[in-house]
């Protein structure tokens, strides 16, 4: 089939069979589960998990959609211009799952792998503990082998969407004696099962999205150990290598975009032929729009010099460091533009958009502290990307 043929084929799909509730939105991880626990978001996965389109570019042996590159291109093409949101999004999708089809087993991609494309089965991230944040090496939960399963016992912390998971892959201690880059296996267990507890963090912003998890006797059993045993800290790397390269995907829309820094700053600061009327706000606008360009068109580039599927490596921690600073730039002068406005909680003096215009600036703040600090991945970029010594 042409690209042509294709992208006609997918832009019939999408536009029959997406709901109109499931259009025009932005999914942020804090309400992805609220935002998808609907009968209408429900319908819209079931139809794209019938061809694989959640996960459009895995193997269709493993539930996936068996698209090229090219292929895929043309669809999230034509998400974006019938401003379709994802039919799911999740840790499943761009974390384990594409961990699992470079280092699980065959049995391990046949159990998980089409019960994440489904949308059946969700999964949270074990990797940061209390006393071991930045320092992810220094984990001290331990996984003792008893037979053909693990006991685990220890605490995580910061574990995004552990209260709605059914499954949770985890970095654990299996040899206390040794130095602490070795010793660390990743593992993956159920969710529901006596051992595991689980208490929400309640935030700033006022969402609950992360979350304590405590092992107390908890299992996981042997043949969910993903590579080898005491040789974790390799799978664990990689798999953040596939978040932060997920977290940096950005798709181009169709027709002239909506400059969104523009559109508040005309509200509150009126216009002059068209432009927003103060020079001074115009320049932070152009600024700000100038870097999200930069970022994007780099990560295009990025992409397309890797149509190969070759794994992401150590330079996805610039997208990391670059795009979350961005991203929290960009909350911060949202705010800024309102005025006073732009710090409103609730009540009548603040419309429903400025008051969730401050809450987006206190959540993303964030954004440069989880899924790795800046200043961890700007550690990686000088010792992995640059060569520079210890």
């Amino acid at each position: 089939m042409s690209l042509d043929a294709f992208r006609a084929e997918a832009r019939e799909f999408i536009d029959t069979h997406c709901p109109q509730s499931m259009r025009n939105k932005v999914v942020h991880f804090e309400e992805a589960f609220e935002m998808y626990d609907n009968d209408d978001a429900r319908l819209w996965l079931k139809h794209m998990a019938s061809r694989g389109w959640t996960a459009p570019m895995w193997p269709k042996e493993y539930g996936g959609g068996g698209l090229s590159f090219e292929e895929n291109r043309v669809l999230q093409e034509e998400m974006a211009a019938l401003k379709a949101l994802p039919p799911s999004v999740g840790m499943g999708l761009a974390m384990i799952g594409p961990t699992l089809l470079e280092f699980g087993t065959e049995e391990q991609k046949q159990r998980h792998l089409p019960k994440i494309v489904s949308g059946e089965v969700r999964w949270c991230q074990g990797y940061s503990e209390p006393g071991a944040g930045s320092d992810l090496a220094g984990l001290q939960t331990k996984a003792v082998l008893e037979g053909d399963h693990f006991v685990l016992n220890g605490q995580k912390i910061w574990t995004t969407g552990a209260n709605h998971a059914h499954w949770m892959f985890a970095l654990v201690r299996t040899d206390s004696g040794a130095p602490k880059h070795d010793g660390i296996s990743f593992v993956l267990l159920e969710m529901d099962q006596p051992g595991v507890t689980v208490k929400p963090i309640q935030l700033i912003s006022g969402s609950s999205p992360f979350c304590e998890t405590f092992f107390d006797n908890a299992t996981a059993r042997r043949d969910d150990l993903v590579g080898e045993l005491n040789k974790g800290w390799t799978v664990g790397k990689r798999l953040l290598q596939y978040e932060r390269s997920a977290s940096s995907v950005r798709t181009k829309k169709k027709g002239k975009p909506v400059n969104p820094y523009a559109k508040i700053a005309k509200e509150y600061y009126g216009e002059d032929n068209g432009r927003v009327a103060d020079t001074a706000v115009r320049e932070k606008i152009t600024k700000q729009t100038m870097l999200e360009k930069s970022l994007q068109l780099t990560i295009q580039r990025v992409a397309d010099e890797s149509k190969s599927g070759k794994a992401p490596g150590a330079t996805t921690s610039i997208f990391k460091l670059v795009g979350s600073t961005i991203a929290k730039e960009a909350s911060s002068l949202k705010s800024e533009l309102r005025g006073f406005s732009g710090i409103g909680w609730d009540g009548n003096g603040f419309s429903e958009d400025e008051a969730e215009a401050t809450r987006s600036w206190l959540r993303d703040r964030a954004v440069t502290i989880y899924g790795g600090t800046n200043e961890v991945q700007m550690n990686i970029i000088s010792k992995r990307v640059l060569g520079l010594p210890d």
